[in-house]
């Protein structure tokens, strides 16, 4: 693929490594190095790349040759992405996208920016996917569903038709530790039988064979309601 771009990636821990993996070989972008907030920089170069000061990123990377991805993941639910995300923003460079070869994504899925899409997700007829996501591999995002920004989705997650995920949000498969295996069910605005409500998302976990049905409580261990309004 031929490269028309250059690229600093924001962070070097794994993160960073597997965005450089795949900004390399499937997308029109060349990465030029890498960006660490000076507190915390402990090296000098990074898959054969420099790492430099954030704080002098505009200077080393200038955002008229290069567009910047923060490759942070959840950490402290989503704030430090979302921090540096804002701060690459106000040094006046464009935040990069990169969209797997290997997922679905349909024409009319409206996309911000500095999206991370891994291989085999979903996306669904007019799904729109905020700025700041990550989407790890695997996932399904139904149709007109909203995942607002600066959320993390990993892996294996099915979000329903017409869903809201509320920003920052984090949601995992129970396979890893501390995940939810989750399936967020109520449609926003619907009549809500449960006396949730209309305009709220309903997110509970998925029943595991052999476990008898729950009736969806407000309160209850393990459920958890977001009111949109």
């Amino acid at each position: 693929m031929s490269k028309t771009r250059k690229l600093v990636i924001v962070g070097d821990g794994e993160f960073a490594g597997i965005a450089h993996e795949y900004f390399t070989h499937d997308s029109p972008y060349e990465v030029a190095g890498f960006a660490v907030e000076r507190p915390y920089r402990k090296q000098d170069e990074y898959c054969g790349l420099p790492v430099v000061d954030f704080e002098e990123i505009e200077s080393r990377f200038p955002p008229q040759v290069h567009d910047a991805y923060v490759a942070i993941t959840y950490t402290q639910l989503n704030r430090v992405r979302a921090r540096l995300y804002e701060a690459v923003k106000a040094k006046g460079f464009r935040a990069a996208n990169y969209v797997s070869s290997r997922a679905f994504v349909w024409r009319n899925v409206e996309l911000g920016d500095n999206v991370f899409i891994f291989e085999h997700n979903v996306i669904q007829h007019h799904a729109s996917i905020g700025s700041d996501v990550v989407l790890w591999s695997g996932n399904h995002i139904g149709h007109r569903c909203v995942i607002e920004p600066h959320c993390y989705i990993s892996s294996h997650v099915v979000v329903s038709g017409y869903c809201r995920v509320g920003a920052s949000s984090r949601q995992q498969h129970a396979g890893r530790p501390g995940g939810c295996r989750a399936r967020l069910l109520h449609r926003r605005g619907l009549p809500d039988p449960e006396g949730h409500g209309a305009g709220k998302s309903l997110l509970r976990p998925a029943r595991r064979s052999g476990q008898s049905r729950q009736p969806a409580l407000h309160g209850r261990e393990g459920w958890g309601v977001k009111d949109e309004q």
